[in-house]
């Protein structure tokens, strides 16, 4: 080997043990600035799951709760009968079934009044009672009625009466003339039933009482804020 190809010879190795010289100490650094960023990434990550960002504000309109339902204006037939059980007392034999029979045809009453009548007839009739009309949701209102009977009857009575009311929209609409509806008459265990209507209302009279009246007889009652002797 010539002397110039030998001095390139040493050349190259003398720099290939300054690099080697080198490495050691460049290699910690290296592996440390490694180390430092992925702690500081972790720490990131970790402040974020601590803190999460909140969920961007609803833009469009924002719907309403949905409503609640309506509290119920009806009265079960339980509650119905627990009144009538007080109200006629011993004589109330039967007053399950007649409550019963109203409920297959005109539903649960919204309304019900408890009151005294005395009526009497020969041919032609008249009635008269006051009492107190109990909703759920509307207040009591006091109420008065009288009406007119005619045909095959005679007699006379003096009755608690309980009267279902079906439909009714407001306390006020009770006060109107509620013709008889034919064929509605029912007698149960001491208690008699009928029915009457008025502007898609519902009165049914549940009558127990001291008298006797026979027959068959069509008329109306007229229910009034106070009371008086005009039966019309």
């Amino acid at each position: 080997m010539n002397p110039a190809a030998r001095f390139g010879v040493v050349a190259l190795i003398l720099a290939g043990l300054g690099m080697l010289a080198s490495m050691p100490a460049s290699l910690p650094v290296l592996a440390q600035n490694l180390v430092l960023a992925q702690n500081s990434v972790l720490a990131q990550n970790s402040v974020l799951a601590q803190n999460p960002e909140p969920p961007p504000a609803p833009t469009g309109p924002v719907a309403p709760p949905p409503p609640q339902p309506p509290a119920s204006n009806q009265f079960s037939a339980n509650e119905v009968i627990d009144a009538g059980h007080h109200f006629f007392g011993g004589v109330s034999r039967g007053l399950a079934a007649l409550v019963e029979k109203a409920g297959n045809q005109w539903g649960q009453p919204n309304g019900y009044i408890l009151g005294e009548e005395a009526g009497g007839a020969f041919i032609g009739g008249l009635r008269y009672g006051d009492g107190t009309l109990y909703t759920k949701n509307a207040g009591d209102v006091r109420v008065y009625w009288q009406g007119p009977s005619l045909g095959f009857d005679a007699g006379a009575d003096g009755a608690r009466t309980m009267m279902l009311v079906y439909n009714l929209p407001r306390t006020e609409a009770i006060f109107e003339r509620f013709g008889g509806i034919a064929g509605s008459a029912y007698f149960v265990g001491g208690l008699g039933m009928t029915a009457l209507t008025a502007n898609d209302i519902v009165v049914v009279p549940i009558r127990s009482g001291v008298g006797l009246r026979l027959g068959a007889n069509l008329g109306y009652l007229k229910f009034t804020t106070r009371p008086t002797w005009n039966p019309f």
